[in-house]
């Protein structure tokens, strides 16, 4: 276990870290985020010993860094951001030069080709290090921080430099060291820390600002807590239906996507889930549900809004205007009630139109076939005229 109680580091009047507190529990792989100079590395380092604290405690395994920093570091793997290697040794060489370092107690041929397997860099063990490319420099750095096999592992950025598929076994790796680990993993590839860590710290300006696991933040830092329902059925039938749900605080339906099928926006009440009421309800009206989709903020959006103090903002908005959220989502309701009803006039006003025009486009085409009819009358009427003229003047002569 990891604990870290009011960890302060101060440089003159800059306060580089400032009263920390965070612990890291056995098995726990713990992700810890923030931007360029939020304190990360200042972090890491004072827990592992490498610098003092100006203030406060960093704890591993029971044993407090600053007061026995010998047998604390013990405890401990370290792969910092630029891997502490000797690149004229050999792979093996410098893994059996920190094997002596560390006065590893565990068998040490075993050991070494153990960890070399783990790492996959068994293949170029013999090789000098300096003729390595990053990929695999990083991969000897996390080897040496698994010399002793110790309980505690700090890795900052462990997949700088790999490739894809490297990216990918690193990834699994550190799941699997997790599992009989306690792990602090700091990387800025957001997407890494979600797939991997079950819990997130993030700081900023040297201070901790946000502490849980990647759905906790997502789902307190989204205030609006709506969902989209993706449904086929009448408009207007199904907009009833739905905002009449309990806890159901409005619905919009602007989007649609085929024939009776639009997407429903359906904003709830904070701590409420109507998932399964609304289910139910499509089921009992015989209309189908396509696509239910909840609006949470994804990693990225999480970091974006805390480290931009967009969320403090929020909050602040949101208490301030707490009184009229009521009359709000009334006004909104009514809006968009309205607006299903010009819909539907709209759409009665153009059927209308289409049946008065084929109406109009049939009665012109009787009318052109009477006056056919009209025009070939006259002309046999002519015909026969001439014709008995013509027999008149026969018979005279």
């Amino acid at each position: 276990m990891i604990e870290v109680k009011n960890l302060c580091k101060h440089y003159g009047d800059k306060k580089a870290v400032n009263n920390i507190s965070f612990e890291v529990k056995d098995g726990e792989i713990l992700g810890f985020l923030g931007p360029n100079g939020a304190g990360k590395s200042t972090t890491m380092n004072m827990i592992t010993g490498y610098i003092s604290s100006t203030s406060g405690e960093a704890i591993i395994n029971g044993v407090d860094i600053m007061e026995n920093p010998k047998k604390a570091k013990s405890f401990i793997g370290y792969l910092p951001e630029i891997p502490p290697i000797y690149v004229d040794m050999t792979v093996k060489g410098y893994l059996n030069f920190v094997y002596d370092l560390k006065k590893c107690k565990l068998p040490r041929s075993k050991h070494i080709k153990d960890v070399c397997d783990l790492v996959k860099i068994t293949d170029v063990e013999d090789r000098i290090i300096k003729h390595l490319s990053k990929g695999y420099r990083q991969r000897v750095g996390l080897a040496q921080a698994l010399i002793g096999n110790p309980p505690v592992l700090i890795l900052d950025e462990p997949t700088v430099g790999l490739d894809p598929k490297q990216i990918i076994e690193i990834r699994s790796l550190i799941k699997r060291l997790g599992k009989n680990h306690t792990v602090i993993l700091s990387s800025h590839i957001l997407s890494e820390i979600q797939a991997v860590c079950d819990r997130i710290v993030i700081i900023n300006k040297g201070t901790l600002v946000a502490d849980g696991t990647a759905d906790e933040l997502a789902n307190n830092m989204s205030g609006d807590h709506k969902m989209i329902a993706q449904i086929e059925g009448p408009r207007k039938d199904v907009y009833k239906a739905v905002r009449n749900l309990p806890d159901v605080v409005s619905v919009v339906a602007d989007m649609e996507r085929g024939e009776n099928v639009f997407d429903y926006e359906i904003e709830t009440k904070p701590g409420t889930d109507v998932r399964k009421a609304l289910n139910k309800l499509i089921r009992e009206r015989g209309w189908d549900l396509l696509m239910l989709q909840p609006n949470i903020l994804t990693l990225e959006d999480v970091f974006l809004k805390i480290i931009t103090g967009e969320h403090e903002m929020k909050q602040a908005l949101s208490e301030e205007q707490k009184k009229n959220i009521a009359t709000a989502v009334d006004i909104h309701d009514k809006v968009d009630a309205a607006a299903g009803d010009l819909r539907e006039v709209l759409e009665g006003i153009e059927a209308k139109k289409k049946a008065e025009a084929a109406a109009a486009e049939e009665e012109n085409a009787s009318e052109e076939e009477t006056a056919e009819a009209d025009e070939v009358s006259e002309t046999e009427e002519t015909s026969e005229a001439e014709t008995d003229a013509e027999e008149n003047k026969g018979d005279e002569e």
